[in-house]
């Protein structure tokens, strides 16, 4: 860097000669997190980012995340943006899941697959424009493994794959499952690739703050009045002439007791949290986009609308402090005339 502030000449980015006197722009990265839903915020971000002329050289992704960096890599940012806001009933979202229940997960995938490729084709990740990464989880090894080659389908596909929920996806000779089961802001996979200024995008920042410990805990204390219980007989028959009600009971839970769904997404976004909390720290980046996101569902991709606004707004807030940081790394040159005002 500092032969680039004396004026030497110097390789710029993609390997050209620059000349005497010329400054390089840095490499950009840009490490997009892991969230289900909220990860439609990202497209806000970065239709902000571009807007100002902010464009990432290195695009690498974790989840939600990886889908939407390879649409943009793939230069089908719109197409998905189209896509997205059409999601605008729960009857749309269902229509794109094949639910199963003799597999790995509960839904196979192949549908949203097929969507996926309607829109991006075969293209293989080693001939996108840019650098790009699709962050996933080996299942028996827990490795943490980085897609830079083959289909960028198969690629985004094996990094939201989240586990109960989508089935494994075989690549090579690993099975694969979500990336944020180990890394879900993938800053670390945007600097091996070249980036020398990462911005970060963390979808969890306000789902649970601040946790802490609860010391002393027992158990409640006994109910004032006589515990009712439902008769055995109508217990009985509810369970022979109503197992759908039974079923849907039990998948989401009642006002009582957390269902099977509710334990497991709030299990994934404990344990993302703290994954999160901790890889950032051993390896924060230059900067990060907190979009407030907590208080949307993991499934409420038909609010896309809403989530593509609060992203767009995070990133509008972060644009002040993205260009300082450019602007650290490579000055204007001597002379240049000063930036008009927005």
């Amino acid at each position: 860097m500092l032969d680039i502030l004396k004026g030497r000449g110097v390789n710029g980015a993609n390997g050209e000669k620059v000349g005497l006197g010329s400054i390089r722009r840095p490499v950009l990265g840009l490490a997009l997190g892991g969230g289900a839903a909220r990860g439609f915020a990202h497209i806000g971000i970065m239709r902000t980012l571009l807007a100002n002329g902010i464009v990432p050289d290195v695009v690498v992704g974790t989840s939600i995340g990886a889908a939407v960096g390879g649409a943009y890599a793939a230069n089908r940012l719109d197409a998905l943006e189209d896509w997205a806001r059409s999601l605008q009933g729960v009857r749309n979202i269902l229509g794109y899941l094949d639910i199963r229940l003799n597999g790995s997960g509960l839904i196979g995938g192949e549908k949203l697959a097929s969507r996926l490729e309607e829109s991006i084709g075969q293209t293989l990740i080693e001939d996108l424009p840019m650098k790009y990464a699709s962050v996933a989880t080996e299942v028996r090894t827990g490795h943490e493994i980085w897609l830079t080659r083959g289909r960028l389908v198969e690629a985004m596909r094996a990094s939201y794959a989240l586990p109960g929920i989508f089935s494994p996806v075989m690549i090579g000779d690993r099975w694969l499952v979500d990336g944020a089961l180990v890394n879900p802001v993938p800053v670390s996979a945007a600097r091996a690739l070249g980036a020398e200024i990462v911005i970060a995008v963390n979808l969890s920042t306000d789902v649970f703050t601040h946790s802490t410990t609860i010391h002393a805990h027992g158990a409640m204390p006994a109910p004032d009045g006589p515990m009712t219980e439902e008769p055995p007989v109508k217990r009985r028959f509810a369970r022979i002439f109503s197992p759908e009600k039974t079923v849907k009971r039990e998948f989401f839970g009642s006002a009582g007791r957390p269902g099977i769904s509710s334990v497991m997404v709030d299990a994934f976004n404990i344990m993302q949290d703290r994954i999160t909390r901790a890889r950032l720290a051993g390896d924060p980046p230059d900067l990060l986009i907190t979009p407030r996101v907590g208080q949307f569902g993991w499934f409420d991709f038909h609010r896309a609308d809403d989530l593509i606004a609060h992203g767009a707004r995070a990133a509008e807030r972060a644009l002040e402090s993205i260009q300082e940081t450019i602007d650290v790394l490579a000055p204007a040159p001597k002379g240049a005339a000063p930036k008009a005002a927005e």
